[in-house]
């Protein structure tokens, strides 16, 4: 039987627009309080993207540090995927749209699509590219602009999401460290709970889906709330398991930065202290596909791995999905 070859992370990068939207911004806006928001969400403050910055100038920042980071020139990248709910494009892919930007010529280029879960899922993705010989490197970014697609008067959900981009570079890398174990999964009768209804084949655009605000996030909070404390756990469970690990392994939690109880909640479950949690809601809120990438990146440029260390990414999204991975440093 060929023998995998072990793939890690080599490089990173992340990027988040200037714009800072404060809680007391969105006072000024919509019927809500800084308080209110804190006690339930534990988000401060979030970024937002400029009128010029689409999601493939966000995934384009994001992509030259993390090559600057892995010593790599575009043209040495073989595949890239942008894991996005918030395209440039239905088409061309965000993907090719940074492959051009980049003058990554021989990279070969796609978007994913699996929202707030799309990140682990492009890792599980590129990973099987690179073990079974097919390319050597791949460049993975989450990326979204969820600020183009939330609507400002509604005080349930516009106080959630900002935008930003996450970015790494997978390769090769020595025996024992790199990826371990993934484990992704679908519930997609939950599909209603969060969604964006119009804008594709079944509710093209038009004047009344936008007089009905089909093109904003729609989410059933309460919901979504239940399903995501249930499957970070059980996805967080079952993938340690695969990779032959026990909670008291984990050196650093890097969860889904969607809301502070939910991550309360898992860091419950899996019995670990705050200091090998990596939290950054407060400062990015929910940036869906980003958000995993923007808390390793930042926990890589803190110092907060050694090599050999036990990470753990795990989130949840609209799909309904959820997405994990063990990597050793």
């Amino acid at each position: 039987m060929k023998q995998l070859r072990p793939v890690g992370i080599i490089g990173t990068g992340k990027y988040v627009p200037e714009k800072i939207l404060t809680n007391s911004d969105l006072e000024k806006i919509v019927e809500t309080n800084d308080e209110w928001i804190v006690s339930r969400t534990g988000i401060r403050e979030r970024h937002i993207a400029a009128p010029h910055e689409a999601t493939s100038d966000l995934a384009y920042e994001a992509a030259l540090k993390a090559l600057e980071s892995a010593g790599m020139k575009a043209e040495d990248l073989d595949l890239i995927i942008i894991a996005t709910v918030t395209p440039d494009s239905s088409f061309p892919s965000t993907a090719c749209i940074l492959q051009d930007k980049l003058g990554a010529k021989g990279a070969a280029a796609f978007d994913l699509s699996a929202a707030c879960s799309g990140f682990v899922y492009s890792l599980a993705t590129a990973t099987g590219f690179i073990q079974n010989g097919m390319y050597n490197n791949a460049l993975i970014i989450g990326a979204d602009t969820l600020s183009r697609i939330t609507d400002y008067t509604d005080r349930n959900t516009c106080v959630l999401f900002g935008d930003g981009a996450g970015a790494v570079i997978l390769g090769e890398v020595p025996e024992g460290r790199g990826f371990q174990s993934f484990d992704l999964g679908a519930e997609g009768s939950g599909g209603s709970l969060l969604k964006m209804e119009a804008g594709g084949s079944r509710m093209p655009a038009s004047q009344q889906t936008i007089d009905d605000k089909k093109h904003f996030i729609y989410m059933n909070g309460r919901e979504v709330f239940k399903f995501a404390v249930r499957v970070m756990g059980t996805a967080t469970e079952r993938v340690l398991t695969k990779a032959g690990l026990a909670k008291e392994d984990i050196d650093l939690f890097v969860p889904h930065q969607a809301n502070i109880r939910i991550i309360q909640s898992a860091m419950q479950r899996l019995d670990l202290p705050e200091e090998k949690c990596v939290i950054n809601v407060d400062r990015y809120a929910n940036t869906s596909a980003a958000s995993i990438p923007l808390a390793l990146v930042e926990a890589a440029e803190e110092g907060r791995m050694k090599e050999g260390d036990t990470v753990l990414m795990v989130g949840f999204g609209g799909g309904l999905t959820w997405g994990a991975s063990v990597l050793k440093w």
